[in-house]
């Protein structure tokens, strides 16, 4: 018996997924008859993350449909803003390092292994702390026991950072994360950090805050201004939450918050 012949067209978003041939419209597939229409999709380079909708003959249907012979099927991408049950909280992979930084620098919570633990320790993770997972790995995308999961599109980090803030739409809140730990941010006095304070800072800064889980201390030093930059341009063009941090002080952190960079 001959295999079942559908056709398939990828929406443009999808079109750095699949193959040159089929990025021209609707193409011909042949299929062994008992695969999924998801298992079709992720064989084709698309992982179902990026899925919008997949429509059959212009009814939608979940990915677990089989194909049957002749079908026109539609491959969308995902709608953005995208549709969240809470605010969204991250998990990014362990080249996403600079991507997490700015997330915190934002208040989004944002999750970093580094070192790698591997995929299905992240895939883990993310399932049991119910956090949607950022890579540019379709492998570990294509992971079932993940919770939730976005392929991050550039390697730029200012164009990754613009990518997830549209798509997930998180409420920001500037200045209110470690972006060494992810931990919440607290006003501190400048006795409670002497410690971590070099001559001159402690001389030149007054105003202190301190991340409540790691100890970190923070204040406007000589990165500042960049990093007010980029709190800026995203407030700007996305908004910022009920709860932002409202100027809060924040800065060098004995260097370590201008790593956010690129």
């Amino acid at each position: 018996m001959d295999r079942p012949q559908i056709s398939l067209d990828f929406a443009p978003e999808l079109h750095l997924f699949v193959s040159a041939p089929r990025r021209a419209g609707s193409t011909a597939l042949r299929t062994d008859g008992t695969s999924t229409l998801g298992h079709v999709v992720e064989s084709l380079g698309v992982p179902l993350t990026e899925v919008g909708a997949l429509l059959v003959d212009g009814r939608a249907v979940p990915d677990t449909h089989v194909p049957a012979d002749g079908e026109e099927i539609s491959v969308r991408a995902v709608t953005r803003p995208q549709p969240s049950p809470a605010p969204a909280r991250f998990l990014l992979d362990v080249h996403l390092g600079t991507l997490a930084r700015r997330l915190r620098l934002l208040g989004v919570d944002a999750a970093y292994e580094n070192p790698d633990i591997g995929d299905a320790a992240l895939a883990a993770r993310s399932a049991a702390e119910q956090r949607i997972m950022l890579s540019r790995d379709r492998g570990l995308l294509r992971r079932r026991e993940l919770w939730a999961g976005a392929y991050v599109y550039s390697h730029r980090p200012a164009e990754q950072l613009r990518d997830v803030l549209s798509r997930f739409a998180p409420p920001l809140a500037p200045w209110s994360r470690c972006t060494t730990c992810n931990g919440t941010l607290h006003p501190a006095t400048k006795t409670s950090v002497r410690e971590q304070l070099r001559d001159g800072t402690e001389r030149s800064y007054d105003a202190f805050a301190q991340c409540a889980d790691c100890g970190q201390a923070y204040w406007r030093g000589a990165h500042h201004a960049r990093l007010e930059a980029i709190v800026a341009e995203a407030v700007r063009d996305f908004g910022a939450g009920p709860t932002t941090g409202g100027g809060q002080e924040s800065g060098e952190g004995r260097g370590r918050i201008g790593v956010v960079s690129g």
